[in-house]
């Protein structure tokens, strides 16, 4: 059985030829230089944040370059595919700014260049494996599972290398009547590449990340198809690249062991390499020392873990931008008010070792986020994120809708915006006092007599008039503290604190914490102004049988 008859043999239902998808798929029509990248999960576990670090640096580089960006959806693995997982990839990637030109949706395939799920291009995949054969550069190999675990064993005793090459390819060379009459009885068996690889042998490869690597020549007779036709990652991946004219990878470092096989399917295949961009992994501290993160022990790899949190998906794509590009936060200081996507993102800034998680920062990148929403946008997100996870915060913000604006308008906007809360999980906290249902008296004062603060808040709330500007507002108190023995010039007090009982801004934190419960809060006039003449009074009123 010479080749062609062999590839006969083992696809005889496959009619086209590689020809005939090239020309299904030609090169695409873009502008000199554009990038056309692509993410390829496997719905095998959740979305997480390395998703999204790889996305991102394939977006902007796509995007930035006038090229494309697709989303594949790489299934062959369909014992490990989770239920539900091609829709949580799509959706969670968008949720998260990752936008695709073409590729899977929850609705179908959009795009010129699908399908963009791996099992349903089988076909192809079949194509191009009877052109191997035909070419001598792949066969069938009929070893069972128990002969494999034999080879396995008896390599691990002569201390030798693990896997299928050599004198282990037991059907690298088998005579065509062995390989007829294995066909003919029915036996099942999967396609291996024939490789040309010698271990001794090194590599010498450019990564746009890591620049100049070396690795060594890959010599095993990896599977390509198994036995029930599917490709591994490794051939789908080759075939798809090249007809769906990606020109840059994106992924993980954990992917360099494989690049010298890749490479030789390229070659073989008789495809153009594309450019790889390997990222190293993300770490955090652990004690003193770095480690990876985990799927297994670290929550914040999952991107439910920030929804439920409540950070804006804004937030996380301005930290990952940080993470990816250090030149990104003098720019974002210097652009407070630019969208994010007008930032230059270069891979050549990317750090080769890796980056660093840090929650802290995190946060401090979303305060700043939020702090130049509107309060509708505040709004609108917030309630959505309530209705998910605080539904009865929901119902709330739903029935107060005017009143929870008005709220989280409190200092928003100027040059110095409000920076109280980075998540929407923190919110309720923050503004819940305005509310009835939440309102509480959580912090108190101490220092002072409990008769000073009733004199003060009594004087207050006769003085109290909510038509009165923030000018006269703020005067009435200072007469107040005054009248009551407390100074109503800070410095002054300073200088000379052994003459008075406090200054105004002790005074103005009794009334604080009356209307507010706490002695943090939002501007104090504006909460009056929202709460109204009544509440406001009723709630100093209050005050005074806690105290």
């Amino acid at each position: 059985m010479d080749n062609n008859l062999l590839a006969e043999a083992l696809f005889p239902d496959t009619a086209e030829t590689p020809d005939f998808y090239e020309n299904l798929y030609p090169p695409r029509n873009l502008p000199e230089g554009a990038v056309v990248s692509r993410l390829a999960p496997s719905p095998t576990g959740f979305v997480h944040l390395g998703n999204i670090i790889q996305g991102l640096t394939s977006e902007r580089m796509s995007h930035q370059s006038g090229g494309v960006l697709f989303l594949r959806i790489e299934d062959t693995d369909a014992k490990r595919e989770v239920k539900g997982g091609v829709r949580s990839i799509i959706e969670g990637l968008s949720h998260y700014g990752i936008e695709f030109d073409e590729g899977a949706g929850t609705d179908g395939d959009f795009g010129l260049y699908g399908p963009y799920r791996q099992r349903q291009r089988v076909k192809i995949y079949h194509c191009f494996a009877k052109q191997l054969v035909r070419e001598g550069r792949a066969y069938p190999c009929f070893c069972t599972e128990e002969e494999l675990g034999e080879i396995r064993q008896k390599q691990i005793s002569a201390k030798e290398n693990i896997g299928y090459y050599g004198k282990w390819a037991v059907w690298r060379d088998k005579t065509n009547v062995e390989i007829s009459e294995k066909l003919s009885s029915g036996a099942r068996w999967v396609l291996r590449f024939r490789s040309q690889g010698d271990s001794k042998n090194k590599i010498k490869f450019t990564d746009l990340i890591k620049g100049g690597v070396e690795v060594t020549e890959n010599d095993i007779d990896h599977v390509i198809l198994k036995s029930d036709g599917i490709p591994t990652y490794h051939f789908a991946h080759a075939v798809d690249d090249h007809l769906m004219r990606t020109t840059h990878v994106v992924r993980g470092d954990e992917w360099l062991p494989s690049l010298p096989f890749h490479i030789q399917l390229f070659n073989a295949l008789g495809f153009k390499l594309p450019k790889y961009l390997h990222i190293g992994p993300l770490m955090k501290m652990d004690g003193t020392s770095k480690r990876k993160l985990s799927k297994r022990k670290d929550k914040e790899l999952a991107l439910s873990f920030y929804r439920e949190k409540g950070y804006p998906p804004e937030s996380l794509y301005e930290y990952v931008l940080t993470v990816l590009n250090s030149n990104y936060e003098d720019w974002r200081n210097a652009n407070p008010s630019s969208a994010a996507g007008d930032f230059k993102f270069s891979y050549k800034k990317m750090n080769p070792a890796g980056s660093l998680f840090d929650e802290a920062k995190l946060n401090d990148v979303s305060k700043n986020v939020v702090a130049m929403f509107s309060a509708e946008k505040v709004y609108n997100d917030l309630l959505i994120w309530a209705d998910e996870f605080d539904p009865d915060f929901g119902k709330v913000l739903r029935r107060e809708q005017q009143k929870a604006v008005l709220a989280l308008a409190i200092g928003r906007g100027g040059k110095k915006p409000r920076k109280d809360f980075a998540l929407w999980s923190e919110v309720k906290d923050k503004i819940g006092f305005v509310f009835d249902e939440y309102f509480s008296y959580t912090d108190k004062i101490e220092g002072f007599d409990k008769s000073d603060i009733i004199e003060v808040l009594r004087a207050f709330a006769k003085s109290y008039d909510s038509d009165d500007d923030r000018e006269k507002w703020f005067e009435k108190i200072k007469v107040i503290s005054e009248e009551a023995g407390f100074s109503p010039d800070i410095k002054e007090y300073k200088n000379n604190p052994s003459l008075f009982k406090g200054s105004v801004a002790d005074v103005s934190s009794f009334i604080r914490v009356a209307v507010t419960g706490r002695l943090n809060s939002p501007d104090l006039y504006d909460i009056m102004k929202l709460l109204g003449k009544s509440a406001t009074l009723r709630r100093i009123t209050n005050f005074e049988e806690v105290l």
